[in-house]
C-alpha cells in the first residue's frame, strides 16, 4: 500500500479553512437548478453534493433514489456485505453525552477475557460471519494497544478481516495492529462543529477535537486498507455534519488513493440516561443523503446498522447500501457470554441472521459472509 506523501500537512489545515455557518448557508441556498445540475452531471464535486443533500433536492427524492440504485448495482452488483459487531469491553474514560458507556454514568464495567472473546466468537462463526467489528470503550489502561493487539491476534485465523472501532491511536500504534492482522478502522468524528463537539465531550482525551480530526490522516501514513468515516447524526446539523464528512473523504482519497473508505450513517439512538437530538434527522432526510454520498462517489462502501428499524432497512438495502450488520449486541459478551448487560443503545432492527438474509433474498439480493481473505 501506498506511503504517505512527505508533507505533513492535515485535514486539519484544510478543515480550518471553512466556516460551518457559511457552509450552512450554501447548502440551503442551493436550487432547483443546481439540483438538476448535479443530476445531469457524470462527475461530481462537493458543490453538487450540497445541492444533492438541500432542501431543493428533497422533490427529486426517487429519481435520486433510482439513480443511487442503478450506480450500487453497477458498482457492487446484487449483494449486500454482512458483518457483525463485537464489543470487548464497556470501560471508558471519556464523558460522552450520547453514548451509555460514558465515564458518569454508574454502570457495571466489563472486558472480555480470552476465553470470553473466543466463546462470542464460536457465536458468530455459527452464524456464517467473516466480517468482524471489534467494538471497545475508550480506556487506555484497561482495552489500549496490548488488549486490542491480543484480541486480533486471538482471532484473525476465524475471520476473513477485522474491523475495530476503538479510541483513536498513534501512527505507530496503528502500525502495530495492522501487522497483527487488522484490516479496517471506524473512527467517527461525531460532530465536524467544534463548539457543539466540546459540549458533548468535556473530559477525557477524546474532548481533543483535533486529535481526533487527524485520526485518519494517521491511519493512512500507516497503510491501513480501509478508514471508515462518519457523524453522529442529532448532535448538530445533518447537512452541515455530512458535508463536512464528504470533504473529509474526498480529501483523503486525493491524499492516500490506495486506500478503500466507508461511510456509516448512526443516528442518535435512546441509551440509559438518554439524550434527545437537537436536529432531527428524518428517515427521508437519510434516504436522501444515502443517495447523495452514493452520486458523489460509486466506489464509496455505504453502511447501515441495527440502529434503524426494520422497515427502512428492507427498504434502504435497495438504494445504495452495500453493508449492514444483523442481530447486533452493544454490550460486552452480549451475544453468548453475558446477554443481558448493559448496552451501549438500543438497537431498533432485532431480527435475526437468519431473517435478514431472507429478507435480503426475497428482494434479489445476496448476503455475503465472505469476498475475499485479508492477509498480512
Amino acid at each position: 500500500m501506498q506511503k504517505a506523501k512527505s508533507s505533513e500537512s492535515t485535514f486539519t489545515s484544510l478543515f480550518n479553512q471553512y466556516s460551518w455557518d457559511d457552509t450552512l448557508s450554501s447548502i440551503f441556498n442551493k436550487t432547483e437548478s443546481d439540483v438538476i445540475h448535479a443530476m445531469q452531471k457524470d462527475r461530481r464535486d462537493l458543490e453538487d453534493f450540497k445541492a444533492l443533500i438541500s432542501p431543493a433536492a428533497r422533490p427529486f427524492l426517487e429519481q435520486m433514489a433510482q439513480m443511487s440504485r442503478m450506480a450500487t448495482k453497477k458498482r457492487f452488483g446484487n449483494t449486500v456485505q454482512m458483518y457483525a459487531p463485537m464489543y470487548l469491553s464497556n470501560e471508558c474514560q471519556n464523558i460522552c453525552t450520547y453514548c451509555g458507556f460514558s465515564f458518569t454514568n454508574k454502570i457495571p464495567r466489563r472486558t472480555l477475557t480470552d476465553p470470553e472473546i473466543l466463546k462470542e466468537v464460536a457465536f458468530l462463526k455459527d452464524k456464517g460471519y467473516n466480517h468482524i467489528l471489534l467494538v471497545t470503550g475508550e480506556a487506555n489502561t484497561t482495552v489500549g494497544v496490548p488488549y486490542i493487539n491480543n484480541a486480533i491476534k486471538l482471532i484473525k485465523s476465524q475471520f476473513a478481516n477485522i474491523t475495530i472501532e476503538v479510541q483513536p491511536l498513534d501512527q505507530a500504534e496503528y502500525e502495530t495492529l495492522i501487522d497483527s492482522g487488522l484490516y479496517a478502522v471506524l473512527v467517527y468524528q461525531e460532530t465536524y462543529h467544534r463548539a457543539e463537539y466540546k459540549k458533548h465531550h468535556p473530559k477525557g482525551k477524546k474532548s481533543n477535537f483535533d486529535y481526533r480530526l487527524e485520526t485518519p490522516d494517521r491511519l493512512g501514513k500507516a497503510c491501513v486498507h480501509k478508514i471508515g468515516l462518519g457523524a453522529l447524526f442529532g448532535l448538530e446539523d445533518w447537512r452541515a455534519d455530512s458535508f463536512f464528512t464528504a470533504l473529509h473523504h474526498q480529501y483523503l482519497k486525493k491524499k492516500f488513493w490506495k486506500t478503500k473508505y466507508s461511510i456509516s450513517f448512526p443516528r442518535l439512538r435512546p441509551f440509559s440516561g438518554g439524550l434527545e437530538p437537537k436536529v432531527e434527522m428524518t428517515d427521508p432526510d437519510l434516504v436522501q443523503l444515502i443517495c447523495a454520498f452514493r452520486l458523489l462517489d460509486e466506489d464509496l462502501e455505504l453502511s447501515i446498522s441495527t440502529r434503524e428499524s426494520e422497515v427502512f432497512r428492507n427498504n434502504i438495502v435497495q438504494m445504495g447500501v452495500t453493508s449492514m450488520s444483523a442481530a447486533s449486541k452493544t454490550n460486552p459478551g452480549g451475544y453468548a457470554v453475558e446477554p443481558e448487560s448493559l448496552e451501549q443503545f438500543e438497537i431498533s432492527d432485532e431480527r435475526s441472521t437468519e431473517d435478514i438474509t431472507i429478507m435480503l433474498k426475497n428482494q434479489g439480493l445476496e448476503a455475503v459472509w465472505k469476498d475475499w481473505t485479508h492477509f498480512n
